[in-house]
C-alpha cells in the first residue's frame, strides 16, 4: 500500500487535476479514498471505474455513476453495484443470470426489484447459495414458494425474510405442512452421520464447527428455527413453546422478541442462562414487575442491559446505578426524562445517578452548571463535554480533579485555544488527553507539537490544518505509516507539495508494477 498517496486521495484540497492524476494511477486502496471524495466529479467517477472497477459499490450508492456509464460485460462488479440501488438495467440482470462464475449470480440474487423471469432463473439455479441469496430478501409469494425447498440452506434463508408470509414461518418452526429437507451443506459434503470438529484444520474446509448431520441435517434445522425465533413476522403463538426448549440458543433467540407475553416473559426470567436474561432484561415490552425482579438479578449484565431498558423505572434505575456497571453513556430512560424528573435527577443524593443524568448534551443551563461543580468527580467527567461550558468552568474542573477530567475538558467543543494549550502541559502527561486535542478544531501549533511526542496522537496531530508546514512535510516521512498516511491527507499541506509528491510516487508506483 503507498501510504502517501492514499492519504493524498482522502485529502480535502487535493485539487482537481491531481485527482485526475491519482485516478491515473490507482490501485484498489487509492481508489477506495478516491471514491469518498466529496468533489469527485461525474467523469473523474467514470475513469475510476474504467481503472479499479471495485470502486464502483461506493460510487453507485452516492448516485455518481449512471447506467450508461457501465459496460455489464466488461464491468460485471459495477453492473451489480448499480442494480442493488435500482439505477440498473433489466437486461443486465437476464445477462448475469447467466453468469458463469457463482459470485456473480449470488449477487444478483440479492439485488431488488429484479424481473420476474430473472428471479425463476435465481430460484432453479444449480447453486443452493444463489437460491439461498435470493430467499433472504425474495418477495412473500417466492419465500412462500422456496420454504419447501429440497435443500434446508435455502429454508434457512426464507426463515430469516422478513417478508415471507408469518403462515408459512410457523410452518418452517413445526415442520408441518412442508416436505422434508433432502440435503444440507453438511451432508452434500460428508458422509452420515457427521459432527463438525470444531477444531478441523481441513483449510479448505468452510463448515462452522459443530456444524452436523445424522440424516435429519440437524444443525441446519436448528439454525432456520433461530432465525424464524428472531424474525418479527413469525407469529406469536408459533415461538411460545420455545420457552423451554433445551436448546439455550433458541431460548436466547425468543428472549428479545416485543411480542412475548408476560407468561412466557416470567418462565424466560428464571433461565438458567445469564444470556437469555440480559436480552430479556433489554426488552422494552417487558412489565414493571418484570423489572423489578430483574433488578434483583446476581448476573451483571442482566443488571447492566436492564439499565438499558427505556421503560425502567427511575427508582430502579437508582438502585441499578450502584450495582451495575453502566458506564459513560446515555441511557434512554435518562434521555426521555421530563423536566421535572431532570430537575429530581440532578438533585439526586446518588452521584452515581447525576453522572447518568450528565451524560445528556441538551441540559438546561442552570442545571449544566451546578453539576459542573458537584463535588464528585465522576459526575464533573460526565459534564465536562457540555457543549456551553465557560472557559473559566472548564478551568475550575481541572484545577479541582486534575486527571481525572482532563481528557473530557479536552474534548469539550468550547475548549479554548489557551485551555487545550495548558492542558498539553498537564504533568505528568494524560495521553487520553492529547489524543483530544489532536483532533479538536481549536487546538494551536504549540498543542500539536506537544500532542506529536504521544505515539497514540501522533497519527492524529499529523492530520490537523493548524499544524506548522514544515513539520507537515517532514512528517510525510514519518517511521509510522498512519502518521505518513494522515500527513499526506492534511489539508494545509501546500499544493507544490502535493504536485511533488504525486509525480514522484507515481513513478515509484510504476517503477514497482512488474
Amino acid at each position: 500500500m503507498n501510504h502517501v498517496l492514499c492519504g493524498l486521495a482522502a485529502n480535502t484540497a487535493l485539487p482537481s487535476e491531481l485527482v485526475d492524476r491519482l485516478v491515473a494511477v490507482a490501485d484498489a486502496d487509492i481508489a477506495a479514498e478516491l471514491a469518498g471524495r466529496a468533489d469527485l466529479s461525474h467523469a473523474q467517477a467514470v475513469a475510476l471505474v474504467s481503472r479499479v472497477e471495485e470502486s464502483a459499490g461506493r460510487l453507485a450508492y452516492e448516485g455518481r455513476l449512471t447506467a450508461a456509464d457501465i459496460d455489464p460485460a466488461a464491468q460485471p462488479h459495477a453492473a451489480l453495484a448499480l442494480l442493488h440501488v435500482g439505477a440498473g438495467s433489466p437486461e443486465w440482470a437476464r445477462l448475469l443470470a447467466a453468469d458463469p462464475l457463482v459470485e456473480h449470480r449470488e449477487e444478483l440474487a440479492a439485488c431488488p426489484d429484479l424481473p420476474c423471469d430473472v428471479v425463476e432463473l435465481l430460484a432453479a439455479d444449480s447453486d443452493v447459495g444463489v437460491v439461498a441469496e435470493l430467499a433472504l430478501c425474495a418477495a412473500p409469494d417466492v419465500a412462500a414458494r422456496l420454504a419447501g425447498h429440497p435443500h434446508a440452506e435455502v429454508r434457512r434463508a426464507v426463515a430469516a425474510n422478513e417478508t415471507t408470509p408469518s403462515a408459512v414461518l410457523a410452518a418452517l418452526i413445526s415442520g408441518e405442512g412442508l416436505p422434508p429437507a433432502q440435503r444440507c451443506l453438511v451432508c452434500d459434503r460428508e458422509e452420515t452421520p457427521f459432527v463438525h470438529d470444531p477444531q478441523c484444520a481441513r483449510l479448505d474446509c468452510d463448515l462452522l464447527p459443530g456444524a452436523s448431520c445424522d440424516g435429519s441435517h440437524e444443525s441446519t434445522m436448528h439454525d432456520m428455527r433461530q432465525a424464524a425465533l428472531r424474525n418479527p413476522a413469525t407469529p406469536t403463538e408459533a415461538v411460545i413453546a420455545f420457552a423451554d426448549h433445551p436448546s439455550t440458543l433458541l431460548r436466547w433467540a425468543l428472549a428479545a422478541r416485543p411480542d412475548l407475553p408476560s407468561e412466557v416473559c416470567g418462565r424466560l426470567a428464571a433461565d438458567g442462562t445469564p444470556g437469555v436474561r440480559a436480552d430479556l432484561a433489554e426488552n422494552p415490552s417487558i412489565d414493571e414487575a418484570l423489572i423489578r425482579v430483574l433488578a434483583a438479578d446476581r448476573g451483571h449484565e442482566v443488571r447492566r442491559r436492564l439499565a438499558h431498558n427505556p421503560r425502567v423505572p427511575l427508582d430502579v434505575l437508582a438502585d441499578l446505578a450502584d450495582t451495575a456497571k453502566i458506564g459513560a453513556t446515555l441511557l434512554p430512560r435518562i434521555a426521555a426524562a421530563s423536566p421535572m424528573e431532570t430537575m429530581e435527577l440532578a438533585r439526586s443524593a446518588n452521584p452515581a445517578v447525576r453522572m447518568l443524568l450528565a451524560q445528556r448534551r441538551d441540559l438546561p443551563a442552570e442545571i449544566r452548571d451546578a453539576l459542573a461543580i458537584d463535588p464528585d468527580a465522576k459526575v464533573v467527567k460526565s459534564i465536562a463535554g457540555h457543549p456551553g461550558l465557560s472557559d473559566a468552568r472548564l478551568r475550575t474542573m481541572v484545577a479541582r480533579h486534575g486527571a481525572r477530567v482532563l481528557a473530557k475538558v479536552a474534548a469539550n467543543p468550547d475548549a479554548t485555544p489557551a485551555l487545550l494549550e495548558d492542558l498539553t502541559q498537564h504533568q505528568p502527561p494524560v495521553q487520553k488527553a492529547l489524543r483530544e486535542v489532536a483532533r479538536h478544531h481549536n487546538a494551536t501549533a504549540p498543542a500539536l507539537l506537544t500532542c506529536l511526542t504521544d505515539r497514540r496522537a501522533r497519527p492524529i496531530a499529523a492530520g490537523h490544518p493548524a499544524l506548522p508546514t514544515p513539520v507537515i512535510v517532514e512528517l510525510l516521512t514519518d517511521t509510522d505509516w498512519q502518521v505518513v498516511e494522515a500527513a499526506a491527507a492534511n489539508p494545509s499541506l501546500p499544493r507544490a507539495v502535493m504536485s511533488d509528491l504525486v509525480s514522484r510516487e507515481a513513478r515509484a508506483a510504476r517503477r514497482r508494477t512488474p
